[in-house]
């Protein structure tokens, strides 16, 4: 079903069409003709499904109705609230409004903290239709009378239970306070937790559902391996990968900012170029950060689940897990962030033998054995052999319904064939 099925406007028609984009993803399918017609909605939908059009491109179709070329402030109130947990999610919302509404004059602002507000708020005063904003410093806005939120038609809440994980729920209380009671509500979130449908049942009227189940279509498209290592050894196993296989643009995952910094100092003292992005570097300084991964000259970025949320990298090559995630479904957001758009892209894990749960967990998510390999020279402890065999018989015994793996339970490739490091680094 192309774009044009679904009503939209000529001049919404035209962007899409310069963004080369033709047929609908299915949460486009799904949730366009919802927001088209005034509902409340909840969404679910992985990374890189097309999730911000699907609510950027009917709002701005109901929005364009108040388009207008007026100098006066008064002429362009916030009519569309977009909030979201980061400061790189925000810009990347921002970006999508303006490409789609390129040619609709509607005005546009987004506004975070880590920067100087005075330019922000210059940029309010004169006047905005669409507003996306962090919850800080939208309520700096507001306690500055910088902002008035009283003729919002349309509240959007994206990644719902990342700014939940934020402890930003007191925030979010407060600025919805300050809205009409009478608006539109779009609530995305990654999960529909107990959390996510109580904060739903609070804010919106009747909603509509729209879940897309996570599909492993990133699992598919990615080449996926897990090293066993002991956690003591995993920032020399990542340099050494780094260093053999001369990467560039090696996004890594860890659990905590206090990680996050740590493993980029210890990577830079190592001679591998790395630099960590998290909630306590300003805005500038993550900037530049990204700027120089994009450009190939930083080797590696560190991040949490939290900070990468928005990062917008075309043919990311690597990701790599440095600590698996909590939950399983974590995991399929980040190595979704390579492989996109039919290109090819490869995700390591590097598992320590206390993280066998979470990998049990990753593998019945995608219902299959991840391959699991040890580099010579960074063998756990315990014979490796032994270690394979735990990992990946009880992970598979798991999510096959019971079924024990082959005689001697051990992976097919034997770990230990190659007579190198750097050789079994370039598999």
């Amino acid at each position: 079903m192309p774009f044009k099925r679904f009503g939209l406007s000529p001049e919404i028609l035209r962007a899409v069409t310069e963004q080369g984009y033709e047929i609908p993803t299915p949460i486009q399918q799904q949730a366009i003709p919802y927001v088209l017609e005034g509902r409340d909605l909840m969404g679910r939908a992985q990374t890189g499904t097309g999730k911000t059009a699907a609510f950027a491109l009917p709002m701005l179709e109901r929005l364009k109705a108040h388009a207008n070329t007026s100098f006066s402030p008064a002429r362009h109130p916030v009519r569309a609230l977009i909030i979201t947990p980061t400061r790189e999610l925000a810009v990347q919302v921002g970006d999508s409004f303006r490409t789609y509404g390129r040619h609709v004059p509607l005005r546009y602002a987004v506004v975070y903290g880590g920067v100087p507000i005075e330019p922000q708020t210059k940029e309010l005063l004169a006047g905005v239709e669409i507003l996306v904003a962090t919850p800080g410093r939208l309520l700096d806005h507001v306690g500055q009378r910088t902002v008035n939120l009283t003729q919002v038609d349309i509240l959007v809440l994206d990644e719902a239970d990342r700014m939940l994980d934020m402890g930003f729920l007191p925030d979010i209380r407060r600025i919805v306070a300050l809205l009409p009671e009478r608006r539109q509500t779009l609530l995305w979130s990654a999960t529909f937790s107990s959390e996510i449908r109580s904060l739903a049942k609070s804010l919106m009227k009747e909603p509509v559902s729209v879940d897309i189940e996570p599909q492993m279509t990133s699992a598919v498209s990615v080449e996926q391996v897990v090293y066993l290592v002991d956690s003591a050894r995993k920032r020399e196993l990542l340099a050494e990968l780094v260093r053999k296989r001369n990467l560039t643009q090696v996004l890594v995952f860890t659990r905590t900012k206090l990680q996050a910094g740590r493993l980029a100092s210890q990577l830079d003292r190592d001679g591998v170029d790395a630099v960590a992005i998290h909630g306590d570097r300003t805005q500038p300084e993550r900037e530049r950060a990204l700027a120089g991964f994009k450009a190939g000259t930083l080797r590696v970025l560190v991040a949490t689940d939290v900070a990468a949320r928005g990062l917008d990298i075309e043919s990311l090559p690597l990701v790599v897990n440095y600590e698996l995630p909590h939950t399983a479904h974590d995991y399929v957001h980040r190595i979704g962030r390579t492989g996109r758009a039919g290109l090819t892209g490869r995700a390591i894990s590097l598992v320590a033998p206390e993280e066998e749960d979470y990998l049990r967990a990753v593998n019945r998510l995608l219902k299959r054995d991840l391959p699991v390999k040890v580099v010579r020279g960074f063998e756990p402890s315990g014979a490796p052999e032994r270690a394979t065999r735990d990992v990946r018989g009880r992970a598979g015994a798991r999510s096959s319904g019971g079924r024990r793996p082959p005689a001697g339970g051990a992976p097919r490739s034997n770990p230990n064939r190659a007579g190198s490091s750097a050789t079994v680094a370039q598999r």
